[in-house]
C-alpha cells in the first residue's frame, strides 16, 4: 500500500505571552488514532519533524482526563510506544512529496511553537495542496498553514474552508488569556474560512482535498476522510 507522511512538531514547549515556557509537544490522540487507521487499512506511516528531532509527547495528554478514563489513557500510550515511526524521524528539509499518497499533521501546542513559522513545512504544504494529494490536519495543526505563503505573499490556504482549535476552546482550556496569539484568530487573519463547532465535539470539514479537524475528538474521523480520498 501507500506511505502517508506524518508532520509533527519538534517542539516540547509553547512561549506564552510573558515569557512562560508551557510544556507541550504533539497532542497523543491526535497522533494515535490517525495511525491506527491509516496502518489498520494497509498503509505505511513515515514521520518527518524540523531538523529531524524525535517529537515530544505532550504528557498532559496522556492523562485519564483527556483519554475517557485509565483505561483509553493506557491504550495511547500504547499506541504512541509502539510509533517505531516516532523514534526515527526524517528531516522536513529532506521529504520528497512524491513519495507520499497523502499528507497529515497532527496538533498539539507545539505547532504554535514552531510550525507557525517554519517555511520548509510552508512549502510542503503549498506543494500538498496544489498536488492534490489528501491533506489533512486537525486541532492546533493548522497553525502550520500560517507558514504556508505565495510569492505575492498571499496565504495559500486563503478562501479554503478549515477549521481547527477555536477560541472558546483555548479559553476553557484556560491557555487564551496566556497565548501570545490565537489560533482561530491567525488563519481568519490569514483569509481562510474558518469553520467553527460546538466546544469538544467531532468536526471535520473537507475542501478539495483538504480535510481539518477542530479538536483532539476529531483526529479519528478525519482520519476516515483521508481514507476515503485514498481508497
Amino acid at each position: 500500500m501507500s506511505k502517508i507522511l506524518f508532520v509533527l512538531t519538534g517542539a516540547d514547549h509553547w512561549t506564552l505571552a510573558d515569557g512562560t515556557l508551557h510544556p507541550t509537544g504533539f497532542w497523543a490522540e491526535e497522533a494515535a488514532a490517525p495511525y491506527e487507521a491509516f496502518k489498520a487499512a494497509g498503509h505505511d506511516v513515515v514521520v518527518a519533524t524540523p531538523g529531524g528531532v524525535v517529537p515530544t509527547v505532550d504528557q498532559g495528554s496522556l492523562a485519564p482526563e483527556f483519554n475517557g478514563g485509565q483505561e483509553g489513557a493506557d491504550k495511547v500510550a500504547r499506541t504512541i510506544a509502539s510509533m517505531a515511526e516516532l523514534r526515527q524521524p526524517l528531516k522536513l528539509s529532506e521529504v520528497n512529496l512524491d513519495d507520499y499518497a497523502a499528507v497529515f499533521y497532527p496538533g498539539g501546542h507545539g505547532p504554535m511553537e514552531d510550525l507557525s513559522a517554519d517555511a520548509e513545512s510552508g512549502r510542503l504544504l503549498t506543494g500538498a495542496l496544489e498536488s492534490g494529494k489528501p491533506l489533512g490536519v486537525v486541532c492546533h495543526g493548522p497553525a502550520a498553514l500560517l507558514a504556508a505563503t505565495r510569492e505575492d505573499g498571499s496565504n495559500s490556504f486563503a478562501g479554503y474552508r478549515v477549521s481547527g482549535f477555536t477560541n472558546v476552546e483555548e479559553t476553557q482550556a484556560g491557555l487564551a488569556d496566556k497565548a501570545k496569539w490565537l489560533l482561530q484568530d491567525r488563519l481568519v487573519a490569514a483569509g481562510v474560512d474558518f469553520q467553527e463547532g460546538e466546544p469538544w465535539a467531532p468536526k471535520v470539514v473537507v475542501d478539495r482535498n483538504l480535510v481539518t479537524g477542530q479538536n483532539p475528538a476529531s483526529s479519528a474521523p478525519l482520519a476516515a476522510e483521508l481514507l476515503k480520498k485514498l481508497a
